[in-house]
């Protein structure tokens, strides 16, 4: 038989596999071959997602020679051999050659593992342990003394490894180095001496190193977070959305005894394929604080005292029967899209205001024009992440990937090293995921995004990304929406899961204030009372200033997890369930809609958001008006021209201007609770070009201090001399343990004053 009659599309081979033929495109190597037929070949380097190392060899392969001059004398790695027309493969199922190679590589790896299994993170999901009951030798030989390492070595402050555990798979340096771009980790050493370790000092400080923990196959990396947490087989597996950020991943929380005791990436290849940062891995324990709020609070004598529910409904229904349609109401960006479609249910049919906002963040007039008619919010985006992985060219305009949604890092590093995709980031400075996306860099100071982007050759072979932070800068969000007229597509993405979905369910000012103008209007008396959920005053562009706008109001609600700023200010006070207690949808960046299951079913609040709203609207006589499905209704798209778009106000001559961002280990509630997490941010400095510290008379490693006017107090960083800084520009983090710009009145955009620190 010829090989055009036994594979007529010229695009496939066929194998036979222990006498099974399958056909499979050019190029597949044997062990996806295999797997293609059904067969089962065990493995321990070989991940999916990675380049193939042929480290380990336990997948080894006989490949006689079919009389077509494609076999070979040794059994091979089946995950570095490319299956080719005719092959014959034989695995230890059929090949007594192949089992004994298995064998021997398994009592190999065994010779100085441990035999902790009893005490081992992996124990009960660990490849090494079924493969020696599977294919190992029933008895050990070796009577030696087994290797030994100080136990456990700190990789980072969230990483730990068991070096004797280790098999030298390579799977985590791979990972570093091919899809973190963070190579950070490598084997050292030689021989019976080879070990995975760290360069000098420096520690694996890396926003996907808890990848290199669960895609481990033996358990010698442990996170601080699980380590001797929980055993494998005592956990019950729920598959959620992460509630990070907008990047919408799918994830496995693994719960025991009513609690969840660690997170992991779920296998959802058209978003997060196999990963997920740490922000949305280990960041989920901030709801067991004793700031937890359990039950009602009402405020009598000035102070915030426990009550019933009865007690509170009556109580906050009578405040807000008061002030009527002079509420406001704000959502935060984290709810789900059927919590964001009660409160706006609520506001508008219960209390009769059409003042709602989802925003808890920096935002414009212009931003209110303009996102609405963002392809996302309409359901029917141009971009998908498939979409970047194919493109040609992305611009990132006002968007810092690694930071404000890491899984879209991850594609367009995929795509950058697969198909030598072309990077272009209008930024302030070189950062360093702009670096590990061999990014151009187009020096940009905040307000400049317009223009620099109306400078740009964009065609149908162009993608545009542009974050929230644009709201920030006038002109850019109306033309980011008009980069449509040259060709290209575009896609708006903000940092909160829950934004898009809120805006599709209406807790968007339609024809009512914004965020900002309920504060203000707070503070005028225009608006009498307020609901507000799971709003940071820490997030909001001054943070004072609406602080005291909710020390004006009349009267507030607040309905939370834990206390907070906004909680200690309110009048009532009503608990509700943390995520994992609920049940929802949440809608990314791309506008697709992804299922939050409810995890946990014991919960310390029984009250959802949807059915306090539902009480709410009973006790205010309006019982209906907060269906427990509530429709959404999406915010109708309004007609933006770029050539309308606002001017930029100009910057004093001379005076240097503030950019910033908030970074994804930062100083936000959501990560309190696990500090291992929060010291494995990004160490903080203030950068600024060589120009602008000579001008200023600061050398690196100097003490730096912006602040909003010389001599005014502000915050203190490290200096960076950074040579790519725009000039006349100054770089530092929103926000960090200890601090926060807009506390400060330092906005990004706006003129800043810089002080070398002189020491006392």
């Amino acid at each position: 038989m010829t090989d055009q009659a036994i594979a007529p599309n010229p695009d496939l081979v066929t194998v036979t596999i222990d006498g099974i033929d399958v056909a499979v495109p050019k190029g597949t190597l044997v062990i996806r071959a295999a797997e293609e037929a059904g067969i089962a070949i065990p493995r321990f380097c070989d991940h999916p997602l990675l380049d193939p190392a042929g480290a380990c060899r336990q997948c080894v392969v006989e490949i006689p020679d079919a009389g077509n001059g494609r076999g070979f004398p040794m059994p091979q790695a089946s995950c570095t051999t490319v299956a080719a027309q005719g092959m014959q493969v034989k695995t230890a199922a059929t090949s007594e050659k192949a089992r004994a190679a298995q064998e021997g590589i398994l009592e190999l790896l065994l010779i100085n593992h441990p035999l902790d299994c009893p005490i081992c993170d992996k124990g009960g999901e660990c490849p090494l342990q079924n493969q020696a009951v599977a294919n190992g030798r029933l008895q050990g030989r070796y009577e030696g003394v087994k290797r030994k390492f100080p136990t456990p070595l700190r990789l980072s402050p969230q990483l730990l490894l068991d070096r004797e555990r280790c098999v030298f798979c390579q799977r985590c340096t791979r990972f570093a180095e091919q899809i973190a771009g963070d190579d950070l980790i490598s084997l050292t050493e030689r021989g019976a001496k080879s070990q995975v370790g760290f360069y000098g000092n420096a520690p694996f400080t890396s926003y996907f190193a808890g990848n290199v923990v669960q895609i481990c196959p033996v358990g010698a990396l442990t996170s601080e977070a699980y380590r001797f947490s929980a055993r494998p087989f005592d956990l019950v597996s729920t598959v959620t959305t992460c509630d990070g950020c907008a990047a919408g991943c799918q994830l496995r929380a693994d719960h025991r005894h009513g609690q969840v005791k660690r997170r992991q990436a779920g296998d959802l290849p058209a978003v997060n394929e196999e990963w997920s940062c740490d922000r949305g891995r280990f960041g989920f324990v901030s709801g067991r604080g004793d700031d937890r709020v359990t039950t009602p609070l009402v405020r009598k004598d000035g102070e915030l005292v426990p009550a019933s529910w009865p007690e509170a409904l009556e109580a906050a229904a009578a405040g807000l029967a008061k002030a009527g349609s002079q509420t406001g109401v704000l959502t935060g960006g984290r709810l789900t899209r059927e919590a964001a479609a009660a409160y706006a249910a609520f506001a508008r049919q219960t209390l009769g205001t059409e003042d709602i906002d989802c925003r808890a963040r920096a935002l414009s007039a212009e931003e209110t024009a303009v996102v609405p008619t963002a392809p996302a919010v309409l359901n029917a985006s141009p971009v998908t992440y498939a979409d970047l992985e194919q493109a040609k060219h992305v611009v990132l305009v006002g968007f810092e990937p690694e930071d404000e949604a890491p899984i879209v890092f991850l594609r367009l590093r995929k795509a950058v090293r697969k198909n030598k995709l072309q990077v272009t980031a209008l930024a302030p400075y070189r950062s360093l995921g702009s670096k590990k996306l061999s990014a151009t860099v187009v020096p940009t100071a905040p307000g400049q995004e317009a223009a620099a982007l109306a400078g740009l050759d964009l065609d149908a072979d162009t993608i545009v990304l542009g974050g929230e932070r644009l709201a920030a800068s006038p002109g850019a969000l109306a033309a980011l929406a008009g980069v449509a007229a040259k060709g290209a597509r575009w896609a708006w993405l903000p940092r909160r899961p829950g934004e898009i979905g809120a805006i599709q369910a209406g807790a968007f000012p339609v024809a009512g204030r914004d965020t900002l103008a309920q504060l203000a209007a707070l503070q005028s008396g225009e608006l009498q009372a307020l609901v507000i959920a799971g709003v940071e005053l820490a997030d909001l562009p001054d943070p004072a200033a609406a602080a005291a706008a909710l020390d004006q109001a009349l009267f507030v609600v607040s309905l939370e997890t834990r206390l907070s700023d906004a909680a200690h200010r309110a009048d009532v006070v009503f608990p509700v369930a943390l995520l994992e207690e609920t049940a929802g949808t949440f809608v990314n960046w791309e506008g697709r809609a992804l299922p939050v299951a409810q995890v946990l079913s014991r919960t310390r609040s029984p009250m959802t958001d949807i059915r306090v709203l539902q009480a709410l609207a009973e006790a205010l006589g309006r019982p209906g008006t907060v269906p427990t499905d509530s429709p959404t209704r999406a915010a109708a798209p309004r007609t933006v021209s770029v050539e309308t778009a606002p001017t930029p106000a100009p910057t004093p001559q001379g005076a240097l201007v503030l950019a910033t961002h908030r970074e994804l280990l930062d100083d936000s509630r959501l990560l309190d609770g696990e500090p291992a997490l929060i010291a494995s941010a990004r160490p903080i400095v203030a950068r600024l070009n060589p120009a602008t510290a000579k001008a200023a008379g600061i050398e690196p490693g100097d003490r730096v201090t912006l602040s909003t006017e010389a001599g005014v107090p502000g915050v203190t960083f490290d200096a960076l001399i950074d040579p790519t800084v725009a000039d006349g520009v100054v770089w530092a983090p929103a926000r960090a343990r200890g601090f926060n710009l807009a506390a400060a009145g330092l906005a990004a955009g706006r003129p800043v004053a810089i002080a070398k620190e002189v020491a006392a």
